[in-house]
């Protein structure tokens, strides 16, 4: 007998790597051990996983996308500028640290979603139309960009927002009303 309000599938267990006190990473699907390399191939494909120090259990799926970020920031054309990762270094311990956080994660999201719009839009194009395309003029990007810089600004006046009513929360609570 099935319930009426059955759950939805849940989502696919990420695939686990095993990270090994040689340094060596094991592929839990594949039982064998990857490189670095193939684990950002993982990524790239989207793939749900997770990294696990395979004597404690311990997540450390951030430290080894960081590793990634760092071999490629290492590599011939770095993402980030001095400036950008010096700024992003300020941030720890401030005040701020989760808004940025938070801010950010919501940029590259947006980012990542007008990119994934402008590749769906032009499947099938060819190098020149590719070309009229990505200038700055195409009336496509200028739109897309348009409504980027619009999502960004909303984030931005919402992280404000959020950062004022904190503020006076804080004050109400110290008994300081502005």
């Amino acid at each position: 007998m099935q319930e009426k309000n059955a759950a939805p599938a849940a989502k696919q267990a990420p695939r686990v790597i095993k990270k090994y006190p040689n340094r060596r990473l094991y592929d839990t699907n594949t039982s064998t051990y990857i490189t670095l390399a193939e684990v950002k191939q993982l990524v790239m494909a989207s793939e749900n996983l997770v990294v696990r120090d395979a004597k404690t259990g311990e997540d450390i799926t951030r430290s080894i996308l960081l590793q990634i970020i760092l071999e490629e920031e290492a590599g011939g054309a770095p993402m980030f500028t001095e400036a950008v990762l010096a700024n992003i270094i300020r941030f720890y311990g401030h005040a701020m640290q989760g808004f940025m956080g938070s801010y950010l994660e919501k940029n590259v999201q947006m980012f990542t979603d007008m990119q994934a719009r402008v590749t769906e839009q032009s499947q099938g194009m060819t190098p020149e139309a590719w070309t009229k395309l990505m200038g700055a003029q195409s009336p496509m990007v200028q739109g897309l960009m348009g409504n980027y810089t619009e999502q960004s600004r909303a984030m931005f006046t919402q992280m404000q927002e959020q950062m004022q009513k904190q503020t006076e929360q804080m004050l109400g609570v110290m008994g300081l009303k502005r």
